[in-house]
């Protein structure tokens, strides 16, 4: 009986629930680390900094701001200087930057879209990755593509349903985004849409598409049968 009263309780105790760390005033996040260097990861890895290290942040910060004039400015440079790491494929070198953008300006709603993409991208973890996502959602300043960064992502994590209800969102938003409307093809190809697939194609093409998306609405109709 006492064997059975044991595993009784084993079987109805509360679910683990996963820490989570404030990152920002009023923002928490699950405490995840990867099998990389501190500065590689989203937050730092969430490593408990030594004093020497804190001090080396504030004089980072301190020196950013000098050389830019403000610390909005300095955020700018340093998120900047984030995506265009993520637009040359380097996820290496935009989780160093927008840790640098998280020292500067934890808040800001670029600090989370930037390392959900950087999640997905080094990491392929959709559920952390759809974590940060909805947080950026809710934090001051969205850039104009992340719904549509949102929804790719969940297209990459195979969460085609799930995507389509954002990346309509995304449109409604956004619809002169060449990129929204070519991932809501994609979204719509996979969730048995073909028709919509192929009107979401025309409409990306009317709002100049860049060189990258115009390889998607090729696939995109190929995929979808278009005419």
């Amino acid at each position: 009986m006492a064997v059975l009263v044991a595993l009784s309780a084993t079987l109805f105790a509360a679910p683990v629930r996963a820490e989570t760390v404030e990152v920002a005033p009023g923002v928490r996040v699950t405490k995840k680390s990867y099998p990389a260097p501190p500065n590689q990861q989203p937050f730092f890895g969430f490593v408990a900094k030594t004093p020497e290290q804190r001090a080396a942040d504030e004089k980072f910060v301190n020196a950013l701001v000098a050389a830019t004039g403000s610390r909005q400015k300095a955020f700018e440079e340093a998120s900047l200087r984030g995506w265009r790491a993520i637009g040359k494929n380097s996820a290496i070198e935009a989780a160093q930057r927008f840790n640098q953008a998280w020292l500067l300006a934890p808040e800001q709603s670029a600090v989370y879209h930037g390392f959900a993409i950087v999640t997905m991208m080094r990491f392929g973890d959709i559920d952390y990755a759809d974590e940060l996502f909805r947080i950026a959602r809710k934090q001051p300043d969205p850039l104009k593509p992340l719904l549509a960064d949102y929804g790719r992502a969940l297209l990459l994590g195979k969460r085609p349903e799930q995507a389509r209800t954002i990346l309509e969102e995304a449109v409604a938003a956004t619809p002169d985004l060449a990129d929204a409307w070519s991932n809501l093809g994609f979204a719509r190809v996979e969730t048995g849409d073909k028709p919509g697939a192929c009107a979401a194609a025309e409409e990306a093409a009317k709002h100049k598409p860049s060189t990258s998306v115009l390889g998607d609405i090729a696939l995109l109709r190929n995929r979808a049968g278009c005419n």
